[in-house]
């Protein structure tokens, strides 16, 4: 089914587009340094983010399209497997609480803006801050090409055609990214979030009374499932390690991606980090409340629109839900709220991603003499290759449901959680042996990755591998990314008994470096 054009929703979107285009360009003057030609100033907003902002900017970067599109998407589709977003968006907080507080302290003692930076420094390994920096930036990739699934199915349920709105949405993003940095979606998070509040709050409360209520959303979708057979809404035993696995592990990646590391890089103090681990559990129960809209999908008989017959587009059922539940204006604003809540985190991931190809791939190898002014030039490039990149992996990868792409980048980046989180407590792991678990972890994901398929795909079609591809009779999955990152730790130690009377790499950190409120000296200047 293809939608008539609604020019009164289209005007709105395209209303609230102009207005954070404009806020996006002029954010290259709030609270800016002397000058944006550094790394520090243009990727990380100087460091100087307070609770507030810090709070906004993380929760814009973290809950973005996968929020508000993928995950109720894939609760439309399979029903209580694509709850696992709010258990896993629940428990990630205690897990990071400590180690977000160390990485913040070491990074503004010794000036690291990456993971990797801090890997190189802490273990002495070229190498491995090297193969942290690269499976950060392929990581991200897959992550932003969800965000432009959700601006695409925006997009589709305007009415509009052809992918042309997608090409003046990169071309948008990338230019006031280029042009204000990591302050640019700093500034539109407040309006984003602020949207997406007013959106969840409205729909929670509005779409279930005119659907007839709770009670009978949930009858209506368990019923709607059990007639595709593709699900129910409580889980049933085979189910349970898969669920189990996927929130786990993805409460594990999620603050390894680089977006994740700049947010927290870009507070102010150690005490901010620690009061948004405390405060962005809010961000959890509007994620419930979103996964919700996948049942009252069902319950309204709402079909999705756009893709084939064999794979529709399951992104546009949230859009079109709204637009046949609400009166057209608030469609309109509520299409808004989803296309800038993509358009920030995207923006965020492509300067993250930016800032880690810059500081550890291209200074350390192609410009060791690289000035800073240089380093933010090539940064500000990278930001719009890599939008490039996320634009060939939505169209070259035809997946089931978005959310793949969040879930595919999670396999591959939890990968680097020995060298990046057990680096921040302890030295024990050679350097080389964290290279040869980093191998072995990433050579066995990627593999499972490859001989997954899916309705749509023959390669990488799904993130959990099914047991019956290795002969076993059973319908038990488990998430690819637990199994990489077991081989990994296994590697890892028992190479560091092999490599234990090799050298090992100079760590330029101290202890107490990992526990001061803040720098206590004067940043040094990247490595």
């Amino acid at each position: 089914m293809t939608p008539k054009f609604d020019g009164l929703e289209f005007g709105i979107v395209a209303a609230f587009f102009v207005l954070i285009t404009i806020i996006g360009f002029a954010a290259a003057r709030w609270r800016r340094g002397t000058t944006l030609a550094s790394l520090d100033e243009w990727g990380l907003g100087g460091r100087r983010f307070g609770t507030w902002v810090t709070w906004f900017l993380v929760g814009g970067d973290l809950y973005t399209a996968y929020t508000f599109v993928a995950v109720p998407a894939l609760m439309f589709g399979v029903g209580a497997v694509g709850f696992f977003a709010v258990p896993y968006t629940i428990v990630v907080y205690p897990i990071v609480l400590f180690a977000a507080a160390r990485l913040w302290s070491v990074a503004h003692r010794h000036g690291y803006a990456t993971a990797a930076d801090f890997v190189r420094g802490r273990h002495g390994s070229a190498v491995l801050g090297f193969l942290v920096a690269l499976t950060g930036v392929v990581a991200t990739m897959p992550y932003i090409a969800l965000q432009l699934a959700g601006i695409k199915a925006i997009v589709e349920s305007v009415g509009i055609g052809g992918d042309w709105p997608l090409w003046v949405a990169f071309l948008v993003l990338a230019a006031y990214t280029f042009s204000s940095g990591l302050r640019a979606p700093a500034l539109i998070a407040f309006i984003k979030d602020a949207l997406i509040y007013i959106v969840v709050i409205v729909a929670v409360i509005y779409i279930p009374y005119k659907l007839g209520g709770y009670d009978h959303i949930f009858h209506a979708a368990n019923a709607a499932l059990a007639k595709k057979k593709t699900g129910a809404i409580t889980l049933k035993g085979f189910q349970y390690l898969g669920y189990s696995t996927l929130a786990l592990g993805s409460a594990l990646a999620l603050f390894l991606y680089p977006h994740a590391v700049t947010g927290v890089l870009a507070a102010k103090s150690r005490n901010t980090v620690r009061k948004n681990m405390a405060l962005l559990p809010a961000y959890s129960l509007m994620l419930g409340f979103l996964a919700l809209l996948g049942y009252m999908a069902l319950a309204a008989h709402i079909k999705p629109i756009g893709g084939t017959a064999k794979a529709p587009d399951t992104n546009t059922v949230v859009p079109w839900l709204m637009h046949t539940e609400f009166p057209r204006w608030f469609t309109g604003v509520a299409f808004a709220a989803i296309a800038i809540g993509a358009l920030v985190p995207a923006a965020i991931m492509a300067i993250a991603a930016a800032n880690t190809f810059t500081r550890d791939i291209y200074r350390p190898y192609i410009r060791p003499n690289a000035s800073h002014s240089e380093e933010a030039l090539v940064g500000k490039i990278v930001s719009v290759v890599v939008k490039l990149g996320a634009l060939a992996i939505i169209v070259g990868l035809k997946l089931s449901f978005s959310l793949q792409f969040q879930l595919i980048g999670g396999v591959i980046i939890v990968e680097i959680l020995p060298a990046v989180v057990l680096g921040l407590y302890t030295r024990w792991f050679h350097r080389w042996a964290l290279v040869g678990g980093w191998l072995a972890g990433m050579g066995l994901s990627i593999y499972m990755l490859y001989v997954t398929s899916s309705t749509t795909t023959k390669h990488f079609g799904n993130a959990s591998f099914a047991f019956s591809q290795w002969g076993f009779h059973t319908k038990v999955t488990i998430w690819t990314g637990i199994v990489g990152l077991v081989a990994n730790l296994v590697v890892s130690a028992l190479l560091t008994l092999v490599f234990r009377q090799l050298p090992r790499g100079s760590d330029e950190t101290r202890a107490e470096d990992f526990t001061v409120e803040a720098p206590a000296v004067t940043m040094p200047a990247a490595p």
